[in-house]
C-alpha cells in the first residue's frame, strides 16, 4: 500500500515590504474615517434639510411649518409657503432640528394651527444607527485590512519563493513499489540491484576504493517502465525519493530554472542517503546551441547548474540522480558523460515471456476464468510496452463487466487485445454491399498470401467488421517466435503480403481501390530500406543511400537522401522493381489458389469474421480437393481459376 506523501519543508513564508503595508493600511483608515463622517456628520442625507431651533421658531411665526412631529430629542416635519417679508421657501421641503427645553412650544404650535402629533421613541432604531451600523462598520474594515495583508503575504511568498524546488517527496517508508512490480526488464533489474545496495550498504562499495555512481539515465520507448522501475529503487532502498518532471524547471524568467536546481540538491543533500529522479529530462538537458530566445537562454542556464551540481557531489554524498528519456539522441554529451551519468540502462519492449511476467503482475487481485493462459496472450501482443499490456488487462476487465460477467475470459483479453491495435469495432457503419464484397476479397487477399509463403507470420484472424477511425478490415498476423533479423527472402514474402489485398481487388474486379493506401505506403517502406540501407539491391550495391532522420528513441525519423541525382534514380528503378516484383508473385499466388480466395471471401461475407482454425480448415480442404483433383476426382479445388465478374456499377 502506498504511504503517505509529504511536501519538503519549506521556509518561513517572506514578509510583504513594512512601507508597503502600512501606507494600505493608512488608506483603508482614512476611507473608513469618511465614511463615518459621512454617516454622522452630514448637512443632508436623504433630501431632509437640518436647521437650527431658533431657524424652526421662526419658521413656525412667520406660518412656513406645515405639520410637525414632535419627538423627545427632534422635531421633523415639513416646510413650505412663504413669509410676510416675501421670503419664499421650497414648497414640501423636509426639516429637522434637535429639540430644545421650551415650554412654550405646544402652545405656539397650537396658535399657528399646525397640526402636530408625538413620536415614541423607537429604542431599537436608535441603537441600529448609533451603535450597531457604525461598529459593524470598523469591523468590516478590519476583515479587510486581515484579508488584504493575508493576501499580500502569500503574494509576496510566491514572487520570494519562485525559485524553489517543486519536488514531491516520499517519505522513508518506501514508494509502495518493489522490484516483484516490475516484470519484463530482468536485465534492468539486476543493474540496478547494484544501486540498492549502494544505498543500503555504501561502506561495503568504499572499502575497495570503488565510488558509488552519481547518475543513472533510464532509457526507453514510451511505457517500458522507467518512472515505475525508478520508484522501485527507492522503494527497495528505503531512502527518500524526489520526484519531478524536467518540465517543471523551465520558466519563462532567466535564472528560475537554475535557483530551483539549487534548492533541490540542498533539500537531497540535507536527507542523504536519497534517491532524486527527474523525468523527460530531455526537457532541460537538450544539446546547447545559439540561444534563440529567453526560454532558451533559461533552459540552457538550468542544464548548466545541473552539471555544475552533479560535479559537485562528494563520494560519499549519498545522492543517486535517477533520469529517464525516451530520445536519448538529443541530450547534451556534457550530460552523458561518465562522473555525471556513470550508467544508462535501457529498457526495451519486452519478449514473449517478459509479456507474460508483466500480464501476470496486472491480473493480480482480479478473477480470471480458468481457460485464461496468460502465455498465448502474450504470443498474440508482440511489440507491447508494458503501459499496453496494462490497458489490454483493464479493457478486458471493461469488457467483461460490460456483459455482467464475474471473471476474465480469454475472449475479453483477446477482445481487447484487438481493440487497442485496431480501436472498437464500429458496426455501426453500414458498407453497401459491393464495397463489403470487396473489402472480403482484399482481406482474404492478404490472409491467403500469408498463409502460402514461405516466411509468413501466421494468420490469427481475418475480419471485415470496421474498426477504429478508418480500418474497413484487417488481417491480424502473428510472428511465432521473436524475430530481431529479417532476411531478404523474409521481407520480399512481408512485401508480397502487404500487396496481396490490392493484387486480389485487381484479379477478382478488373479495377483497384483506395483502400490499399496504408499497404502501399508500408511496402514502399520496406522496399526504400532494402535498397537504400539494407544493400540488398545488385545495382545500388551495398553503399548507404540515406539516413534516418531524427526521431523518438528506437523509431526511425524520416528518410534523407544522401546519395546523388543518378543513384537517386537508380534507387527508384529499383524500390519499383522490388514493388512489381512481390505484386507479380502476389498474382500468381492467388491464381492459382483462385477456389480458396473465393471460399474464404464468402465466409467472411457470411460470418464477418474468420478465426485462425476456421482459416486452416479452408486451406486444408482446398488442399485435399487439389490432390483428388489431379486422382481425377471432380470436386472443385481452391487452385480453380474460373473468372468472376465484377460487380455491376
Amino acid at each position: 500500500m502506498l504511504n503517505r506523501t509529504k511536501e519538503p519543508s519549506a521556509e518561513p513564508r517572506a514578509q510583504v515590504p513594512e512601507a508597503a503595508r502600512n501606507r494600505a493600511m493608512f488608506w483603508i483608515w482614512i476611507a473608513a474615517l469618511f465614511a463615518l463622517l459621512l454617516w454622522f456628520g452630514g448637512k443632508t442625507a436623504g433630501g431632509v434639510q437640518t436647521i437650527r431651533y431658533s431657524e424652526f421658531k421662526q419658521h413656525l411665526a412667520r406660518g412656513d411649518v406645515l405639520d410637525a412631529v414632535v419627538g423627545e430629542t427632534r422635531i421633523t416635519g415639513k416646510l413650505g409657503g412663504g413669509s410676510d417679508t416675501g421670503d419664499e421657501v421650497p414648497a414640501a421641503v423636509r426639516f429637522r432640528c434637535v429639540r430644545l427645553e421650551d415650554a412654550d412650544l405646544v402652545q405656539d404650535l397650537e396658535s399657528a394651527g399646525i397640526p402636530f402629533t408625538g413620536a415614541p421613541r423607537n429604542a431599537f432604531s436608535d441603537l441600529l444607527f448609533a451603535w450597531i451600523l457604525p461598529f459593524g462598520l470598523m469591523v468590516l474594515v478590519l476583515v479587510l485590512m486581515w484579508l488584504f495583508g493575508g493576501m499580500a503575504r502569500r503574494a509576496g511568498g510566491q514572487m520570494l519563493g519562485f525559485g524553489k524546488s517543486r519536488a514531491k517527496l516520499v517519505a522513508e517508508e518506501g514508494t509502495g513499489v518493489t522490484f516483484e512490480d516490475v516484470a519484463g526488464c530482468d536485465e534492468a533489474k539486476v543493474e540496478l540491484g547494484q544501486m540498492v545496495e549502494c544505498l543500503r550498504n555504501p561502506g561495503r562499495f568504499t572499502a575497495l576504493g570503488g565510488r558509488i555512481p552519481k547518475g543513472v539515465l533510464l532509457l526507453g520507448p514510451p511505457g517500458t517502465g522507467k518512472t515505475l522501475l525508478a520508484r522501485a529503487i527507492a522503494g527497495e532502498a528505503g531512502v527518500p525519493f524526489f520526484s519531478l518532471s524536467g518540465s517543471e524547471f523551465v520558466e519563462m524568467f532567466v535564472g528560475v530554472g537554475a535557483a530551483r536546481v539549487r534548492d533541490l540538491f540542498e533539500q537531497a543533500k540535507a536527507r542523504a542517503p536519497c534517491i532524486v529522479f527527474i523525468d523527460e529530462i530531455d526537457a532541460i538537458g537538450r544539446q546547447r546551441g545559439i540561444s534563440m530566445g529567453v526560454v532558451n537562454d533559461e533552459r540552457e542556464q538550468t542544464l548548466n547548474q545541473l552539471l555544475a551540481e552533479m560535479d559537485g557531489f562528494e563520494n560519499n554524498a549519498g545522492v543517486i540522480l535517477l533520469a529517464a528519456t525516451n530520445r536519448p539522441e538529443i541530450l547534451d554529451r556534457a550530460l552523458l558523460r561518465p562522473g555525471r551519468f556513470d550508467r544508462q540502462v535501457v529498457l526495451d519492449a519486452p519478449d514473449i515471456v517478459g509479456r507474460e511476467a508483466i500480464l501476470a503482475v496486472h491480473v493480480r487481485g482480479k478473477p480470471l476464468a480458468a481457460d485464461v493462459e496468460l502465455g498465448r496472450i502474450a504470443r498474440v501482443t508482440p511489440g507491447m510496452a508494458g503501459a499496453d499490456l496494462a490497458n489490454v488487462v483493464n479493457e478486458a476487465a471493461l469488457i467483461a463487466a460490460d456483459r455482467h460477467a464475474v471473471e476474465i475470459a480469454e475472449r475479453d483479453l483477446l477482445e481487447a487485445v484487438e481493440r487497442v491495435v485496431a480501436g472498437p469495432e464500429r458496426r455501426s457503419r453500414r458498407l453497401e454491399p459491393a464495397e463489403k464484397r470487396r473489402v472480403a476479397y482484399h482481406e482474404s487477399g492478404h490472409a491467403l498470401v500469408a498463409s502460402r509463403v514461405e516466411h509468413g507470420d501466421r494468420v490469427q484472424k481475418v475480419t471485415i467488421v470496421p474498426r477504429g477511425r478508418a480500418a474497413l478490415g484487417y488481417t491480424m498476423q502473428l510472428p511465432d517466435h521473436e524475430h530481431y533479423l529479417r532476411t531478404k527472402n523474409e521481407l520480399m514474402d512481408r512485401l508480397a503480403v502487404l500487396l496481396g489485398g490490392r493484387t486480389a481487388e485487381e484479379l477478382v474486379f478488373a479495377d483497384v481501390s483506395s483502400g490499399a493506401q496504408d499497404d502501399l505506403r508500408g511496402a514502399t517502406d520496406i522496399a526504400r530500406q532494402m535498397v537504400c540501407l539494407l544493400g540488398m539491391s545488385d545495382r545500388v550495391g551495398l553503399g548507404s543511400c540515406a539516413r534516418l532522420g531524427e526521431g523518438a528513441y528506437l523509431t526511425p525519423g524520416a528518410m534523407v537522401r544522401d546519395c546523388s541525382e543518378r543513384t537517386s534514380r537508380t534507387i527508384d528503378e529499383e524500390v519499383r522493381a522490388l514493388l512489381e516484383l512481390a505484386r507479380d508473385r502476389a498474382r500468381s499466388i492467388l491464381e492459382a489458389e483462385r477456389g480458396c480466395l473465393e471460399r474464404i471471401a464468402q465466409e467472411l461475407l457470411d460470418r464477418e469474421t474468420l478465426d485462425r482454425p476456421g482459416l486452416e480448415r479452408i486451406l486444408e480442404s482446398g488442399s485435399a480437393s487439389s490432390d483428388s483433383s489431379r486422382e481425377g476426382h471432380s470436386e472443385e479445388a481452391c487452385g480453380t481459376s474460373a473468372a468472376i465478374a465484377p460487380p455491376s456499377p
